[in-house]
């Protein structure tokens, strides 16, 4: 018969620290993994003007530890906004230098991080610390001598007329000048068409943009005056936010037998694409002497529509609006509305038109029937009466 050997002593004594060993093993090769990897935030960033009115240039070196091998993917994570804005706008990149729009006005604040994720990180994103910089211009002037009430329309997609006002402390004799720059231009242009009140520039209206839609256009309104310093104006536009359509065109109103008011129209002209409209119709009905609010009836991106008149007053007035729908635009301006009212008359009212006429027309003939008659009575028998005679 076989009997099991109980353990020696010596080796019961071994099994601790053979278990102790296998624990510190494991976490050596754990501490040791690629799946644990760290990775250090970015270096030297930097914030320069490239005197682009508002469009800085940001750059900086890769962290000294990263990981470069065809396993591990170095991305960054830029961070950017003004002074006094809620929210942080975002780009994610693998390059080493951004160029992105600031207002001057206020601070430029960045931040960036570096992101690492691969094989060395086990396919996990692994992020690095902040690092941040800030960059302002130096401000000049006041802020009361800078331009006020700063406004600008892209009418019809064709041109910009941006207008201002003079700032409260502009001295007399001042000169404004307007500036531009966007994305496919070497340097800034300034204005070569002012709108002028006075002799002063007031405005400016600037062609040939279509380069310039869905980038940014950095526009900068700077005055000058002999000892003084005037603080510019910066601001950073988007066209097709600013877009304003002429009205709709060739507006029909008509009435059907079913007593259903049928509108149709044509987009406005100019280069604005039609896919990029939508349009809002009203209607206003008179009843008596008073006459009712204008109603919308419509937002809709057809140039059809149609309505059933059900307790119809007895004159409807239709008028059609435009805008840049949501597909092309955030916002936009309303055009201006169809300059004519559109009456459409009741069926009832069309009817008596008819009328009208045949009734006058037997009335007309029953009195001249009459009048012949009465003067065959007044004449001597055989005598006709003389041409110039009257009844």
């Amino acid at each position: 018969m076989l009997h099991q050997r109980a353990p020696s002593a010596t080796a019961t004594a071994l099994q601790p620290i053979s278990l102790l060993s296998l624990v510190l093993a494991w976490g050596c090769v754990a501490s040791s993994s690629p799946w644990h990897t760290a990775v250090a935030p970015p270096q030297d960033l930097q914030i320069t003007d490239p005197g682009l009115l508002g469009s800085l240039d940001i750059e900086w070196k890769p962290p000294s530890n990263t990981q470069t091998s065809n396993e591990c993917t170095v991305k960054y994570k830029c961070e950017y906004r003004n002074t006094g804005d809620r929210e942080w706008k975002v780009i994610f990149t693998r390059k080493l230098k951004l160029r992105v729009g600031f207002d001057l006005s206020r601070t430029a604040e960045v931040k960036v991080q570096t992101l690492l994720k691969g094989w060395c990180t086990n396919d996990v994103e692994v992020q690095s610390e902040w690092v941040y910089a800030t960059f302002r211009v130096p401000l000049q002037g006041k802020v009361e001598s800078k331009v006020q009430d700063f406004h600008c329309v892209y009418h019809d997609w064709e041109y910009l007329k941006c207008t201002w006002q003079p700032g409260i402390l502009a001295p007399r004799g001042i000169n404004y000048g307007l500036f531009y720059w966007y994305e496919g231009l070497e340097h800034a242009v300034q204005c070569d068409n002012y709108i002028q009140h006075h002799g002063i520039n007031m405005g400016c209206v600037l062609q040939n943009l279509s380069q310039a839609e869905y980038k940014d256009l950095s526009i900068c309104v700077n005055g000058s005056v002999a000892a003084t310093l005037l603080r510019p104006l910066y601001a950073t536009l988007h066209l097709h936010n600013l877009a304003k359509p002429s009205p709709p065109q060739q507006l029909v109103v008509s009435m059907s037998a079913a007593e259903e008011l049928h509108m149709a129209w044509s987009p406005p002209g100019g280069q604005t694409p039609p896919q990029c409209l939508e349009y809002e119709v009203q209607l206003a009905e008179e009843q008596g002497e008073a006459k009712a609010a204008w109603v919308s009836m419509s937002i809709q991106v057809e140039t059809t529509f149609s309505i059933s008149r059900a307790n119809q007053s007895r004159i409807s007035c239709v008028r059609v609006r435009g805008r840049t729908n949501n597909f092309c635009a955030d916002e936009g301006f309303w055009s201006e509305w169809t300059q004519e009212c559109f009456s459409v008359s009741r069926k009832e009212v069309k009817q008596l038109f008819i009328l009208i006429p045949i009734i006058l027309g037997l009335s007309s003939s029953l009195l001249i029937f009459t009048l012949i008659g009465q003067c065959k009575k007044r004449s001597p028998a055989g005598k006709p009466l003389h041409p110039l005679v009257g009844c």
